[in-house]
């Protein structure tokens, strides 16, 4: 054999080589990712720290099945929210977990991803159209605006009331109506104003500067949740008004290591954004398998307040 053949021959079993090499690499990156799950996740706002719970135990579970998680923060912006859903499907994403900012105008988004055969696990703030997603993994929100009613109307017989809202949410919405349906009957109890904060605290501080000034006789301020009571709490003692109580939602560290040194807050129902984080990873896993998944799971709730916050973790979540 001459050299030139010799030469051709091993020219020719390099590229032959080189074919399978690349066709085995091939076969490794599509198999590594047909290996794995990627879900993605879109919360009303990151600026809370009940929400890095969630994702944080969302998390948690997902990577510890070797899968990945997108996390997204719309920064309450529902169109933005809309667009990051939209991403997802872009992505191919093999499961969607969604905590909506506004109930209704998600809806677009929650049918572009049911069209794309995307399961959708709705987190914390139900979606007005139910029948697009998967399943939703919510706090029993409307006993929580009970609870606090109930305990108001045991510790006075009467009380003027300002509410902090955030309408557009399905879950804040029930825990005002929640309360509201518990006073309705009782002439003694009077909501004598209302405003909108959704949920922040840095907005809740100035609205209930406002409110007080529009009516400073108020005995009670219900809060929709732990950051905008804060913003309450603020505004109160900006105000030098001790003789107010104000009822929060979340069972925050902050708002929980304030039952024993402060008087004005008098309690707030503790959610568990652990036990919701958990849930609506394992629903998702579940359906994922082709097993029968609930179309609604609630977590119960429970009011802290000074006669039993020993027998919680002041300095973390449940």
């Amino acid at each position: 054999m001459s050299v030139r053949h010799q030469r051709k021959t091993i020219y020719i079993f390099m590229i032959i080589a080189c074919i399978f090499v690349m066709d085995i690499y091939q076969i490794y990156v599509t198999s590594s990712h047909s290996s794995y799950h990627q879900f993605g996740v879109t919360y009303m706002t990151m600026n809370n720290p009940f929400y890095e719970v969630i994702n944080n135990e969302l998390k948690k579970e997902i990577e510890a099945n070797g899968d990945k998680l997108i996390t997204y923060d719309p920064a309450l912006n529902i169109e933005k929210q809309n667009e990051q859903i939209y991403s997802f499907i872009e992505q191919k994403v093999d499961g969607i977990f969604v905590n909506p900012i506004d109930s209704q105008k998600i809806k677009p988004a929650l049918q572009a991803a049911r069209e794309a055969n995307i399961p959708v696990i709705i987190i914390d703030a139900p979606a007005e159209d139910s029948e697009l997603v998967t399943s939703t993994v919510v706090s029993d929100n409307y006993d929580a605006g009970v609870q606090c009613a109930l305990d108001m109307m045991k510790r006075m017989s009467s009380a003027n009331v300002i509410l902090l809202k955030h309408t557009s949410a399905r879950s804040a919405k029930d825990r005002i109506d929640g309360f509201l349906d518990t006073i309705e009957g009782h002439d003694t109890y009077k909501v004598i104003n209302q405003d909108e904060c959704e949920g922040q605290l840095e907005i809740a501080m100035p609205v209930m500067q406002k409110m007080l000034m529009e009516t400073s006789d108020v005995d009670v301020v219900m809060a929709l949740n732990d950051p905008s009571a804060l913003g309450a709490l603020a505004a109160l003692e900006a105000n030098h008004k001790s003789d107010v109580i104000v009822y929060g939602v979340d069972g925050t560290p902050d708002v929980k290591s304030l039952i024993k040194k402060n008087d004005s807050i008098a309690g707030t129902v503790a959610q568990s954004p652990i036990q919701i984080g958990k849930s609506a990873a394992e629903i998702m896993y579940d359906y994922l398998s082709g097993n029968e998944i609930v179309s609604e799971k609630i977590i119960s709730v429970s009011l802290i307040n000074r006669s039993n916050i020993d027998e919680y973790d002041e300095m973390g979540w449940q």
